[in-house]
């Protein structure tokens, strides 16, 4: 009896010695009462040295490595090690828990800090990414999180004066964060010239964005913003660990042991060199500082702890020491004092007083020491070290008596004998030494049993004896001195031990686990006199046991705090206390001993005692002695939740599936039928295993749950009313304090728990993501604002939830057994409690964690015989029901009974309808109200108690055990079930719906059947043996036993009901002769257990299906098999078909037919629906026949797990259901085609999507498909090959320039056009101007704001705020990649407000994520950045009414939809949206919860719900012939009406969610774009249409969408596309596939272009004028457009027809030359735009064109490798007079010398050539090439720009270069998207240059524009035009 019960004594921790100086750093710190905190081990300490007293957290589970104080100095956070570490914020004072932060990190928590006003505090993991993470710790929430470093980080700080700004540091680097949104961005230190690039230790903020930091060679590195300003030299002679700001300046201390402090500006101000004071030695070294006032804390590297009084400071005072460097092993108590001894490998032994907590000796030995022993008289000290060898010290000086080494390996243990004459010494080596301590330690014997190295040495009380442990965990037995082994049992028995500290033997068995072989116990000692036993081991833990404990798995006491391997444990001299002592973590504990009689004194023991206590689950829950538990309780607790298949799989399953299902449904599938089912009443209850899950509402309706279904019963009425939004077994269901809203949990992979109105019958919230495998608990808080709910995985988590926020507040392990009940405190909110399984917990919250404290029984009372399993507390006492069937009426304090009843059949009102089954039922529920006491059975019935005593039965169904057995009357509305429950009943099913008859069976049946005339009722058993009963009273007429399994199906024949087939498991059929009794047939031949019969019309033929999934044919009544083709199957009429095989129902077999098994089917009797029921609990109707596979069904959901049986009733009215497990029989009703009211049927689909495509548009597929690439992974635009230049060898010339003096001075480069002027280089370039909008392949991106002033816009990666009368621009330029949706916020308290998405790649949260911009339309501050989970990037956004919400939509294969608060940043619920592209999706105008996404096909209707979102499909069904399209663009009408435009030009008008009207043709092409105007409800849609006289692109609605205005776009074009609509005062805002933003007026429809661009590039030409702020630019669409700049405007544009690549202007800006993609080539004169000549000598594209400067040459570059020159001045004939060979691969640029003689060309292949002028002979002679001045440089490649080719151009390319015309500065673009800036010439490699971001992948060209006032550059990917303003350096 006594191992089974833990001992009733308790251990205490009372001091710690040490302190964690390595491996961490400032972690050390004065709170605000003057105490000092710290950590050590697992344990965070409190030490106040006024009182010289120390207070402990023990939150822990693992060594901490982290601190930070909060602001106020009260507050801690601590971090910890670990494979799921967490941080825990504590109060210093109270050592209580606040706030746990778990989940995110995982290794370990390397760096805390908190910020200025201590809201939030940082974090850093010991991950691969060194993630930091940003905390609302309160709130126990996650704010942000990112990416740290490749490398570690050392440390991070909140800047103290900028809000939402961070420094971290570490290994060689230093970043600055900031926090905006959810989104923490790092920018890189530069280090620059200023000082090496090197590691960063430690760090401070100070104002005026300075940041000081600690370097690794003790520099002090000082940075301004990003920068690093100055550094201050030498501030210590080594690594600077630690600096601490203060009021008065700052504290460093480091490696060098010296601490320094510095005034606010880094002044020096006085250096404390601790080794150079009195308590210093060498190697000293600093770990951490904390300066308060006059007051100095120093942590060492060694473990101690200074404080130093500034005034004295070569005095500092030692408070705290400890081991230091490697394991602590060696323990000794004194015999005789309050003495510990300990020795570690650090080699010092040191001496503690344990009665004043202070180290008293040290001495220090030569080598590292593993054991120690004090001789019985308390002189001799010894010391068994790791060499081998043993010293013996006297106590009383640590002098040397004498140092023997006989051994070669560790001396791990040594012990004096009682009598103080020898001494013991067990090596490594396994031997044990035995020396006379007389004889100056001689050795005397040895002893050499032992196979392994030695653990523990015992001696006996004589000193005859010695008794050893080894490494194998054998015991042993000596004889001593002389060692002798002792084998006889007998010898031994009698043997009292002295001590007893050995893990093997007989009295500490029960130390070890039951069935454990690991020897991980590395200590113990036992108590004789307190009859106690304590243990070490590797796990961190103490434990208590009683001694002795002989049993395997004795109960025992835990106590944590050491971090890893505890190595020893010993009791003081006199049993006070208990030192242990950690191996890893150097420290030593001294817990107080509380023996059991102080325990009764303690109940006030402060409160850290209680969490002493905590988390020993294995033992204290499991103190109770009750013996047995209660037979239903064993049951319950055996019942497992787990599904082969959750329903959440089933989509991925289909998609597995998607495959087999494409070859399969070439065939034309049957609609699904017209026919729909609505649950109409439901017999069943689950009581079985659930409890307290019976309500009453505020009306008096009565709630509960069976299956999974909530049911709303009515019993004045006998109605149900049902909530359907479970798809699985509903396990717990509880009632709001307050209102009638009701929460309930259901079994799922991650479960959810849905709180509903009763009256609505509406989803309020849904809950999830913090279960597995189901909810077994849920109760709300006494003011309905919280819920709490347990789960059923295996540690049973505890959750408490803000239920209509849908948060979790905090989360918490529950009990490794199973939790039955779960209660809030209805007076204290934070209270809850759980009881399960032999435990009760009380629980408080403390942020995120609950902790629970042990609360003592005050007394228990008698009140039922067995189990009580309800309890319901009144305002007046108590009421509860037990196994015993009783009610029983409590008064308030459980002292007396005041009432009983008995729930019995003669109870029952004589009204009451239905039967109860058997007296005293067990009783699973009680719920009070209105007068009576509702009552729920485990039989599965509600009773109602009236307080006076009558009983009325509400509701019954089936109990424990599978249904299956179902049959319908041949002409009443009744039906039998039968089941493993041992019952036959019969149901009512017309409007009293109860049972009409019952009768207990001797054995569960499986099937059933009415006779045809309805008088009998055949019932088939599960031993083999079935019955024929009367179908009115069910006595029996007949019985046959012929079989030995179960009976599965059992039929009449048809008509006269001749023969009965009887169908059995055993793959026989026997068909007996009704009248005669007797069998007449057998059918042989199934290889399976037969699963259904059905006979035909004549009652000659039997269909069979067996479980192999045959499906067979016997003749009756001689049971003859038969084959028939499955074609003739069809054309017999059968009698009944409920077969699932053959032809006629292959479609009935869903996608994913292996895991799934349709169990049952029925055919109406008109045989035109069938109804299936399969085991994932669908009830699917189709239509009959249903051929080919996978047919379209409707499908409702209702039963949990498998529908085990479906009939229809007699007349076809309804549909009865069996579920299997879930014992329910639901009854449905029919409703015809005709019949439906406009009633969200539940849910109609099929398990794939329609076959008929959603049509076809080529700009819809264009965007359907378009892969968008991030920059940072872009590839070169031309087919380039070769080596780049940066990384070709140069070839040396072959004259070296002779010495400068003789030779003239080298020419310019370049010709410059302003030689009179001074040169200035441009130091900056800034936007001024984009021509471009991005309307190819996004939408609804084009918004007027400031009442139709300003428009905004986006292209390429830059937001265009453009203003109409002006045409100026502003620009939002922080996205780092395409912009690829806009939306702007229409709140009124949220003016101006834009939020706009981009493209990323995948969603790893790091700078490169995709991400959401909200920002300021008007001074551009960003407000919040919210990188999201959309991989690939974001498509859609849209603010809700009230502006607080933001719905985005992704790209990534799931097309997420998430919705955030954006203002903090915060995700409140992400779900997949849908398999294919969703194009739009957008909230309703005036709701937060409701929205709509469009999409390929699709469109879905969806609902917030806490932190849940809830879609309904669009249904089609109510109009012939709709058909799901693609749908494009959404707009919105009062009373819910929803829009939307469609792929084929339709419009489709929503109500709810179902399709009630069509717009046809609202458009004559794809609906793009729809607008609702708020203010008065009108509709704007647009589309692709060609201009006609009545259509238009463009049409203004009425707010019905019945009658419109069309607009015609006067734009030219051939078509227009309309891809943005947008209406403002009395003006229509359009944005269009051709790149043009068109202002409408509503009145006049005149049309008033704003904004134009190119409509597809590359733009790859790009010319500008000679003299004028003009340019040309050509395109892939095939024009050319002038620009003008300082009218911000197009002047002109011409359509060649084809392609243009390449333009250039004459040198007198009176000609324009194009070149096209196809080979030609044109010259235009500018004044009058006609054609002065055109030429095609080539086939390919034409790169480059050029005027010489003299205007008489034209030269031609072509991609057939060639340059073409042709002579101007013989006219327009353009002849050819030659052309350049042997050029290497494809022109890219060429360019002009000055004097027009020679053209240097740019080659695909990284070569660039220069050719004479008009020879083209090709110049080889460096010198000659170096002395040519050039006209203009566009050239990427040569010697003097060998500088812009970057280092990451593996995979891109610069693609373009130009100098400006001063000569000395020099732009190029390239295929990330940059424009650079660089000095002319650049020949260093990666020469210094600014960048500028805007434009998407690949600049395309570049060029200065006249005078050097503006950079013009031309995209690929964006078509759009960047005009760059140039900031020159001023004179």
């Amino acid at each position: 009896m006594a191992a089974r019960s833990a001992p009733s004594c308790h251990l205490r921790l009372e001091w710690v010695y040490g302190y964690r100086g390595h491996q961490c750093r400032n972690n050390l710190y004065y709170t605000a009462a003057k105490e000092i905190v710290y950590f050590v081990a697992g344990v965070g300490v409190v030490y106040s040295p006024r009182e010289h007293r120390q207070k402990f957290y023990r939150g822990h589970s693992d060594d901490i490595i982290s601190l930070a104080l909060h602001p106020e100095r009260v507050l801690v956070a601590t971090g910890q090690v670990g494979k799921e570490p967490y941080i825990c914020i504590w109060d210093s004072y109270t050592v209580q828990t606040i706030s746990v932060l778990k989940d995110v990190h995982t290794h370990g928590i390397a760096c805390l800090a908190f910020d200025l006003d201590g809201q939030r505090l940082v974090s850093v993991g010991l991950d691969s990414k060194n993630a930091v993470c940003v905390w609302d710790w309160k709130r126990g929430k996650m704010l942000s999180m990112a990416p740290g470093h490749t490398d570690r980080i050392f440390d991070i700080s909140w800047d103290l004066y900028q809000p939402n700004k961070l420094v971290s540091c570490g290994v060689k680097h230093i970043k600055f964060w900031s926090l905006c949104g959810n989104a923490l961005t790092p920018k890189r230190g530069v280090f620059g010239k200023t000082g090496d690039l090197q590691t960063i230790l430690c760090l401070a903020c100070a104002r005026d964005e300075l940041t000081y930091s600690g370097a690794l060679n003790g520099d002090i590195y000082v940075w301004k913003g990003i920068n690093l300003i100055r550094t201050i030299q030498g501030a210590h002679a080594a690594g600077i660990f630690s600096m601490n700001a203060c009021e008065e300046g700052f504290a460093t201390g480091g490696r060098d042991g010296c601490i320094r402090l510095w005034d606010l500006t880094f002044k020096p101000i006085t250096v404390i060199d601790l080794r150079e004071t009195d308590q210093g030695y060498k190697g000293l070294s600093v770990r951490s500082v904390c300066w308060r006032g006059d007051h100095i804390l120093v942590g060492t590297q060694d473990s101690e702890i200074f404080e130093i009084v500034v005034q004295e400071r070569n005095k500092p005072f030692l408070i705290m020491q400890g081991h230091c460097e490697g394991e602590l092993w060696a323990l000794a108590v004194h015999p005789t004092k309050p003495l510990a001894v300990t020795g570690s490998d650090d080699r010092s032994v040191r001496i503690w007083s344990l009665v004043d907590h202070a180290l008293i000796a040290r001495c220090n030995m030569e080598e590292p020491i593993r054991c120690a022993a004090v001789n019985a008289d308390g002189i001799h000290l010894a010391l068994g070290m790791k060499d081998g060898s043993f010293t013996v010290l006297r106590v009383r000086d640590m002098t040397e008596v004498v140092h023997i080494k006989d051994r070669k390996e560790a001396i791990h243990e040594l012990k004096y004998s009682p009598d103080g004459t020898y001494l013991a010494v067990g090596c490594n080596d396994s031997s044990v030494d035995i020396y006379g301590v007389a004889q100056r330690y001689k050795k005397v014997g040895e002893c050499l049993g032992s196979l392994s190295f030695i653990t523990h040495l015992d001696w006996s009380s004589d000193s005859r004896y010695l008794q050893t442990n080894d490494g194998n965990g054998k015991r042993l037995f000596y004889r001593m001195p002389g060692g002798k082994e002792v084998t006889s049992t007998e010898e031994i028995k009698g043997v009292h031990w002295a001590s007893w500290t050995c893990v093997s033997g007989l009295e500490v068995n029960g130390i070890w686990p039951k069935y454990s072989d690991i020897n991980d116990i590395n200590s113990v000692d036992g108590n004789y006199i307190g009859q106690v036993l304590v243990t070490a081991d590797d796990y961190g833990i103490i434990k208590l046991f009683r001694y002795p404990c002989l049993r395997k798995g004795a109960k025992f006491r835990k106590y944590i705090g050491h971090s890893a391997h505890v190595t020893n444990v010993r009791w003081s001299h006199d049993y006070q206390w208990v030192i242990s002592i950690g191996g890893a973590d150097h420290s030593v504990f001294q817990w107080k001993f509380i023996p059991e009689r102080k325990l009764k004194d303690a109940v006030h023991i402060a409160p850290q005692e209680s969490l002493a206590d905590s988390h020993s689950d294995e033992s204290d829950s499991d103190l109770s002695d009750v013996p047995e538990l209660d037979s239903e309780i064993e049951q319950e607790t055996q019942l497992t939740y787990r599904r082969q298949v959750y329903k959440e799989d089933l989509p991925q399953l289909k998609e597995q599936c998607k495959e087999k299902q494409k070859s399969a449904t070439s065939k034309r599938r049957e609609r699904a039928p017209g026919n729909s089912i609505r649950l109409h009443f439901v017999h069943g209850y689950r009581g079985y295993d659930c409890r307290s899950n019976l309500f009453y509402t505020q009306i008096g309706e009565i709630v509960y749950h069976v299956a999974a279904v909530g049911v709303i019963y009515n019993r004045q009425q006998n109605t149900q009313r049902f909530y359907l939004g479970h798809d699985d077994d509903i396990l717990c269901l509880t009632i709001h304090p307050l209102k009638d809203y009701v929460a309930t949990g259901q079994v799922g992979r991650d479960p959810s728990i849905h709180i509903w109105d009763t009256e609505t019958i509406k989803p309020l919230s849904i809950l999830k993501g913090h279960h597995q495998y189901g909810v077994s608990a849920v109760d709300f808080s006494a003011d309905g604002k919280r819920l709490a709910s347990v789960g059923i995985d295996d540690s049973h988590t505890v959750v408490l939830w803000d239920w209509k926020k849908g948060e979790k507040l905090s989360i918490a392990r529950g009990s490794k057994d199973k939790i039955f009940v779960v209660k809030m405190n209805p007076y204290v909110p934070d209270k809850l409690i759980t009881a399960g399984i032999k435990h009760m917990k009380f629980w408080r919250k403390a942020g995120d964690v609950c902790i629970w404290r042990d609360i003592f029984l005050v007394k228990t009372v008698k009140a039922h015989d067995g189990p009580v399993f309800s309890m319901h507390a009144l305002e007046k006492g108590f009421v509860t029901g037990g196994k015993d069937g009783i009610v029983a009426l409590w008064d308030d304090s459980f002292e007396r009974c005041l009432k009983t009843y008995a729930i019995k059949r003669a109870a029952l009102a004589p009204g009451s309808k239905g039967l109860l089954l058997e007296d005293n039922p067990s009783i699973r529920a009680i719920s009070l109200g209105h007068g009576h006491i509702l009552v729920g059975t485990k039989n599965g019935e509600i009773l109602e108690v009236d307080k006076s005593g009558p009983i009325t039965l509400l509701v019954q169904g089936h109990m424990e055990g599978e249904v299956w057995g179902l049959a319908t009357h041949p002409y009443l509305p009744i039906c039998a079930t039968v089941s493993d429950d041992k019952t036959l009943r019969i149901w009512d099913l017309s409007p009293s719906h109860c049972m009409l008859a019952v009768r207990k069976l001797k054995k569960g049946g499986r099937c059933c059947c009415f006779s045809p005339d309805g008088k009998a009722l055949a019932v088939g058993l599960n031993d083999g043996s079935f019955l024929m009963a009367n179908a009115d009273t069910l006595e029996d007429l007949v019985s046959f036993h012929h079989r030995k399994d179960v009976i599965s199906d059992i039929r009449f024949s048809p008509g006269s009901g001749k023969y009965l087939a009887v169908a059995s498991h055993d793959s026989f059929i026997d068909i007996y002769n009704v009248m005669s009794s007797k069998r007449v047939g057998i059918c042989k031949g199934a290889t399976s257990y037969i699963t259904h019969i059905d006979w035909d019309i004549r009652g000659k033929l039997l269909q069979v299906n067996t479980g192999a999934k045959e499906q067979l044919f016997f003749e009756a009544p001689r049971g003859k098999k038969q084959t028939i083709p499955s074609v003739e199957v069809e054309k017999i009429a059968w009698a009944s078909w409920t077969s699932v095989l053959g032809l006629c129902c292959e479609g009935i077999w869903p996608v994913i037919g292996e895991v799934t098994d349709v169990t049952a089917s029925c055919l109406t009797s008109d045989k035109m629906v069938l109804a299936t029921g399969d085991d994932l609990g669908f009830v699917k109707l189709f239509r009959y026949p249903t051929k080919g596979k996978f047919g379209k069904f409707k499908r409702y959901v209702a039963h949990s797990t498998h529908v085990t049986n479906v009939r229809w009733t007699y007349d076809d009215s309804m549909l009865v259901t069996l579920g299997g497990t879930d014992m329910s029989l639901m009854v449905w009703t029919n409703e015809m085609e005709g019949y439906r009211e406009k009633r969200p049927c539940d849910s109609e689909e099929s398990d794939i999507d329609s076959e008929e495509d959603g049509g076809y548009d080529s700009d819809v597929t264009r965007e359907n498909e378009i892969s968008y690439t991030i920059r940072a992974l872009s590839t070169n635009i031309r087919p380039m090959l070769g080596i780049k230049p940066h990384l070709q060898q140069k070839e040396p010339s072959i004259d070296e320039r002779p010495p400068v003096s003789r030779a003239p001075p080298q020419p310019e480069k370049l010709q410059t056009n302003n030689v009179g002027k001074k040169k200035r280089p441009i130091e900056d370039l800034v936007l001024e101007l984009i021509f471009g909008y991005r309307g190819r392949d996004c939408r609804n991106n084009v918004h007027y704001l400031n009442d139709g002033d300003d428009i905004i816009y986006h292209t390429a990666s830059v937001g265009i705020l453009h203003n109409v009368a002006t045409g100026s621009q502003s620009f939002y330029q922080e996205h780092n990649d395409d912009i690829l949706c806009l939306t702007v916020n229409q709140h009124p308290k949220f003016i101006n407000i834009v939020a706009t998405g981009q493209v990323g790649d995948s969603a790893d949260m790091s700078a490169t994520a995709p991400s959401i911009h909200i920002w300021d339309a008007m001074n551009k501050q960003t407000l919040s950045i919210l990188r999201c989970y959309h991989s690939k990037g974001v498509c859609s956004v849209s603010f809700s009414a009230t502006g607080k919400l933001l719905l985005s939509v992704g790209l990534d294969p799931e097309h997420t939809i998430t919705i955030w608060r954006w203002q903090e940043g915060a995700k409140i619920a992400s779900r997949a949206g849908h398999n294919q592209r969703i194009f739009v999706a957008e909230f309703r105008p005036d709701s937060d919860t409701q929205f709509v996404s469009v999409g390929v096909k699709h469109v879905k209707f969806w609902t917030l719900a806490g932190r849940a979102l809830l879609s309904k499909k669009g249904l089609l069904s109510t109009l012939e012939d709709a058909r799901m399209q693609t749908m494009l663009a959404i707009a919105f009408g009062a009373n819910n009406l929803t829009f939307t435009g469609t792929i084929s030009g339709d419009v489709c008008v929503w109500k709810d969610h179902i399709l009630c009207r069509i717009v046809a043709r609202a458009h004559n092409g794809p609906v793009f774009a729809m607008y609702t105007t708020l203010r008065d409800g009108l509709i704007v849609t647009g589309g692709k249409e060609r201009p006609s006289k009545e259509g238009g692109a463009v049409k203004l609605w009425d707010q019905e969408l019945r009658r419109c205005r069309a607009f015609r776009l006067e734009t030219g074009q051939a078509t227009d596309c309309v891809r943005s609509v947008c209406r403002g005062k009395g003006k229509i805002l359009v944005g269009t596939r051709n790149a043009e933003i068109i202002e409408v007026g509503e009145k006049n429809a005149a049309c008033n272009i704003l904004v134009n661009g190119h409509v597809d590039g590359p733009i790859w030409g790009l010319a500008t004028h000679p003299s004028r702020d003009f340019f040309l630019s050509a395109a892939e669409d095939g024009t050319v457009r002038l620009w003008d700049i300082a009218d911000k405007k197009m002047l002109n544009k011409v359509n060649l027809g084809h392609a243009a690549r390449t333009v250039c202007y004459s040198p007198e800006g009176d000609m324009v030359a194009i070149g096209m993609k196809n080979g030609e080539f044109i010259i235009l004169l500018v004044s009058s735009l006609k054609i002065w000549g055109k030429k095609r000598d080539r086939r390919c594209a034409i790169h480059d064109i050029r005027f010489s400067p003299d205007s008489r040459y034209l030269a031609v570059g072509s991609s057939e490798n060639s340059v073409d020159f042709y002579d101007l001045t013989l006219g327009p004939t353009l002849n050819r007079i030659s052309y350049c060979k042997d050029i290497p691969s494809f022109v890219i640029q060429m360019d002009f010398s000055a004097d027009s003689s020679y053209l240097q060309v740019s080659s695909g292949c990284y070569k660039r050539h220069v050719y004479e002028v008009p020879s083209g002979k090709h110049l080889m002679d460096h010198a000659a090439i170096d002395r040519i001045t050039w006209a203009t440089w566009t050239s990427i490649l040569g010697d003097e720009v060998l500088g812009i080719w970057s280092r990451h151009a593996e995979k891109a390319d610069v693609n373009c270069a130009c100098v400006s015309h001063s000569g000395i500065s020099l732009v190029t673009g390239d295929d990330f998207g940059m424009v650079k800036l660089f000095d002319f010439p650049c020949p260093e490699k990666f020469a210094k240059h600014k960048r500028f971001l805007g434009h998407s992948p690949h600049v395309t060209n570049i060029r200065f524009t006249s005078g050097d006032r503006h950079v013009v550059s031309a995209g690929g990917d964006d078509c759009s035009l960047f005009v760059w303003k140039c900031v020159h350096t001023p004179h």
